[in-house]
């Protein structure tokens, strides 16, 4: 069983992390072997009906995996030890969760296990991509460079996360508030007047109607519409979670129109920085295909360049193998590739792939962020229209009458 504990040292330093033993007691007594004053000690593996609520806050910030790794490629890059640089890491980072991670990472290399192998026991925030890297860079002996690649692949993640959150706050607080605006016209102002385009008898356009219908159909069985609205973003999330429903929603994000183009961009630029750094770095073509694929988020780029692999095994060249999947690769992609083939720089020309399509990516960034704001006014302007033309255009029939 895996026990979560949290205990002080002879020095007074607190300390959190995991421990496996047959039961409670056991895992009492191996801490307390390791002179360690425990002050919790709960099971790590009983389920609680609130812990799918809790666990999106239980999640490892993108900022502390990045800052991370950075101080500890730059540890590594002053060549202090492996289990050193973790126990200063320890002391410095701040995030509670990421502090579990150190301490346990550090324990398991303590007792024997490979710095790859330490971090596959963290898959919850250490992705196959980081552990493959890793593990990569073991074999060639270049931990330091693969950690400072890491970090400047986790700071170019970050920056555009943090452009793409920064170019939707703005619309998405105004489609809430506009959907707020609505809730409380259909449910508060649409039943006020009602009653009086009943008593006059007039004909209401077609768009009031349905306006009058909504409105008292939310205000009859909003206990049950709200309930049921949760429920249906509850079971999609999970559904987009579990592998078919990952693989349906990866599929459908590279065909929608303009953001599947930048999508696609995103993951070539992915993959060929990847690629690139473990060809550098001495890796076998057809084994850093595969490692590179876990940098692509997509389960169909993965399945590609599965079988991009498996061609490879088989002698053919990786550009003819690419230059297949023009739906997933340009054809510039191949044509760069091939030209890397026949000069024996191909680490090169794929790290100018990368540099390509991360400009494509940023320009194309920039220009839907421009777009998104008047293509928002312009749908709201529409919608907000209807919504009092439903109201204004009855009462000006109503006022003709007399």
């Amino acid at each position: 069983m895996k026990f979560r504990y949290q205990a002080r040292n002879k020095s007074g330093e607190l300390q959190v992390g995991f421990v496996d033993a047959a039961n409670r007691e056991a895992a009492f007594n191996i801490l307390s072997s390791y002179d360690l004053y425990v002050l919790a000690l709960t099971s790590a593996e009983e389920k609680h009906w609130y812990e799918f609520l809790v666990k999106p806050f239980r999640r490892v910030k993108n900022i502390d995996l990045m800052a991370f790794t950075r101080q500890f490629a730059t540890l590594l890059e002053a060549k202090v030890p492996l289990s050193d640089s973790l126990k200063n890491l320890f002391r410095q980072t701040s995030s509670p969760i990421l502090k579990e991670a150190v301490y346990e990472l550090y324990s398991d290399i303590d007792s024997g296990l490979s710095f790859s192998q330490a971090l596959e026991r963290q898959r919850s925030i250490f992705s196959d991509f980081y552990i493959n890297m890793v593990k990569s860079a073991e074999v060639t002996g270049r931990v330091d460079e693969v950690m400072g690649f890491l970090a400047d692949y986790l700071e170019k993640e970050a920056h555009l996360l943090s452009k793409i959150k920064n170019a939707l706050i703005y619309p998405v607080t105004v489609i809430v508030l506009f959907m707020v605006v609505v809730f409380l016209m259909l449910t508060v102002v649409l039943p006020q007047v009602q009653p009086i385009f009943e008593e006059s008898n007039i004909e209401l356009p077609i768009f009031t109607k349905v306006m009058l219908a909504t409105g008292a159909f939310l205000n009859n069985w909003w206990f049950v519409v709200i309930p049921a609205l949760f429920s249906v973003i509850i079971v999609l999330i999970n559904y987009s979670r579990s592998v078919e429903g990952k693989a349906l929603f990866d599929d459908l994000s590279i065909r929608i129109p303009v953001l599947g183009n930048l999508f696609r961009k995103i993951y070539v630029a992915r993959f060929s920085e990847s690629f690139g750094v473990l060809i550098k770095g001495g890796v076998p073509v057809v084994q850093a295909i595969e490692i590179s694929g876990h940098t692509i988020d997509n389960y169909a780029y993965q399945e590609v360049l599965h079988g991009i692999a498996e061609a490879v095994k088989r002698g053919e060249l990786l550009s003819h193998a690419i230059e297949k999947e023009e739906k997933f690769f340009p054809p510039l992609v191949s044509q760069m590739i091939s030209i890397g083939e026949s000069t024996g720089k191909l680490d090169d020309l794929l790290g100018r792939i990368s540099l390509f399509y991360s400009r494509q990516v940023d320009d194309l960034v920039s220009n839907l962020v421009e777009l998104i704001q008047p293509a928002l006014i312009l749908g709201i302007g529409v919608l907000a229209g209807l919504l009092f033309a439903s109201i204004l255009m009855p009462l000006y029939n109503l006022v003709n009458t007399f």
